[in-house]
């Protein structure tokens, strides 16, 4: 029964994270510069996750599907993504570095915090962990905790070995490739910002 729990979380837990979104965008255009940076934002962003549903397991669903709370997050969510997307694009001439680079403390932690915003901002990842306490307690006030850490574990596992395989095939990649690629990528998040808010106010 517990395995069947775990087995089922994690299955759950690859469908969320393997799609693409922002912060897979993100964590790719990171990881063609440095791998533990890209993994520092997954870190994040898997923290603001389990923030979030932490404080829906403690009973806060009202709290967080307030409107103003949801146009709020829209609105910094939004504007934080753009802000992602002009940082990626003014940086797209940045050469790629063939060689393993190392990186500081201060600019592993600014990934960090990078990626837990990106999710704590975005409304979906509360509609996300809403949906999922509602899976996992099946309708009776127990939740099956099992499949939280299949999840979590997937999530984990696809938050370092993606990173990994960016990297690690980073030498195949021309620097012109790279410079289009930063190019793609905040074109992306751009387009995420703006169905954000038009989502959220104009819909």
């Amino acid at each position: 029964m517990i395995i069947n729990s775990i087995l089922q979380g994690f299955v759950f837990g690859l469908g969320a994270a393997v799609p693409i979104g922002p912060i897979n965008i993100l964590i790719m255009d990171r990881a063609l510069q440095n791998y533990k940076s890209a993994v520092a934002i997954g870190a994040g962003a898997l923290t603001a996750d389990i923030t979030y549903l932490v404080l829906i397991l403690l009973g806060l669903v009202t709290f967080f599907n307030h409107p103003i709370f949801l146009d709020f997050l829209s609105v910094f969510g939004s504007g934080f993504l753009l802000f992602i997307a002009y940082m990626i694009f003014k940086g797209r001439d940045k050469k790629l570095n063939k060689t393993t680079t190392t990186v500081d403390g201060k600019t592993i932690f600014k990934s960090y915090i990078g990626g837990f915003f990106l999710t704590l901002l975005n409304p979906y990842t509360i509609a996300f962990w809403l949906s999922v306490a509602t899976f996992t307690s099946n309708g009776s006030t127990e939740v099956d905790y099992f499949i939280l850490v299949g999840m979590i574990c997937a999530i984990s596992m696809w938050i370092t070995i993606m990173p990994y395989l960016v990297h690690k095939s980073k030498h195949k990649i021309s620097n012109k490739l790279s410079y289009y690629i930063a190019i793609f990528s905040s074109i992306v998040l751009a387009g995420f910002a703006v169905s954000l808010f038009f989502n959220s106010f104009l819909v």
